[in-house]
């Protein structure tokens, strides 16, 4: 039984993903969190008894490649990125649009704007 996080850039996901899925390993979970420069997205893998959690920062402003191309079930967890976080997420499979939640406020759990 394997746990790691492995943090890298994010030009370097989209390659890592798929080395993922050719080695049969499953999408489990993707989580969005706001850190005080911008964002951390955990994406998380699973094999038989072995968990490894690729790590991405992302700055406020900086947008990342969706992996539904790779992991087609990745579109509602990227699609609440986006519409509760404010991740930018470019081409998402089923994008939403910011329709998935009935929310009074754009983005509740992402960076607060500096006044």
């Amino acid at each position: 039984m394997r746990d790691r996080i492995l943090t890298l850039g994010k030009a370097e996901l989209y390659a890592a993903t798929v080395q993922k899925k050719m080695k049969g390993w499953r999408l489990a979970q993707i989580c969005a969190t706001t850190v005080s420069d911008g964002f951390e997205m955990n994406y998380t893998f699973v094999k038989d008894q072995d968990m490894d959690t690729i790590r991405v920062h992302l700055d406020r402003h900086e947008s990342i490649s969706s992996i539904t191309q790779i992991y087609p079930c990745a579109f509602i967890q990227e699609n609440e990125a986006a519409e509760l976080f404010g991740v930018l997420i470019n081409n998402i499979t089923m994008d939403y649009k910011h329709k998935l939640y009935r929310i009074d406020v754009e983005a509740p759990f992402g960076p607060k704007e500096e006044n």
